[in-house]
């Protein structure tokens, strides 16, 4: 689990067809490579990898053919040349994002980032090759205020149309000098995971019973009967 709060940039190369190194320069790695361990969870560009070897300025991991088919791992030359880094919450942290889940659903692409007086604002859509998977995973979960993760940074969604087909953020300036956000460029490739509260909520309701089949009516005579009342002597 991760709050969505960037700890230092790094970078990201293959070392085979499923395994990859993440480096960065030691005053960036040091926050990350603080008594990290194998084993570890580490969100790389809002992607959860699992450390399995610690080096000096980095790690080395793994990545199944379904992460990286899924996300930009497979698409690297469609992102920026840095990853975002965040190691996992721990116990008595401060969650100052959101709950993020380094689960990604899906691909975005940046679409225009405008700079205003006092934040940035960035639209994103789907590539037009993954729209079905953006329809499906990601454009249900869109609500104006609703919280999202892009690129593993947790962002306010500002603005969104009805039909959850493209959605605004304001970045503030924090944000954008402290991620590779700074670095994105109009059609790069980003990883998108909605709010894990939202899917909740819609889980629940799309299993909602029936009307047909609703649960009599909570009444004292309903109570009476099912033994959580007892009638009055008399």
């Amino acid at each position: 689990m991760f709050t969505g709060l960037i700890q230092a940039l790094g970078t990201i190369g293959p070392i085979g067809s499923d395994r990859f190194i993440v480096s960065g320069t030691s005053d960036a790695m040091d926050v990350i490579l603080q008594d990290l361990e194998p084993g570890d969870s580490v969100a790389v560009d809002g992607i959860c990898l699992t450390v399995e070897k610690v080096l000096p300025t980095g790690f080395s991991t793994t990545a199944s053919d379904e992460t990286q088919g899924r996300t930009t791992l497979g698409q690297r030359l469609q992102t920026t040349s840095y990853v975002n880094l965040e190691t996992s919450l721990r116990v008595g942290s401060k969650l100052g994002g959101h709950f993020v889940t380094g689960h990604i659903d899906g691909i975005g692409c940046l679409t225009e980032s405008l700079q205003t007086p006092n934040s940035w604002e960035m639209c994103f859509t789907a590539p037009a090759s993954l729209m079905d998977v953006w329809q499906h995973k990601i454009a249900r979960y869109l609500v104006p205020k609703g919280s999202i993760a892009v690129n593993g940074v947790s962002l306010t969604i500002a603005e969104c149309d009805p039909n959850g087909s493209w959605f605004k953020v304001a970045v503030i300036p924090h944000s954008y000098s402290y991620t590779n956000l700074s670095h994105l460029r109009t059609g790069n490739w980003v990883n998108i995971e909605s709010d894990i509260l939202g899917k909740y909520v819609d889980k629940l309701l799309g299993n909602r019973v029936p009307a047909t089949e609703a649960m009599d009516e909570i009444s004292p005579e309903f109570l009476l009967e099912h033994g959580y009342l007892t009638s009055s002597p008399g």
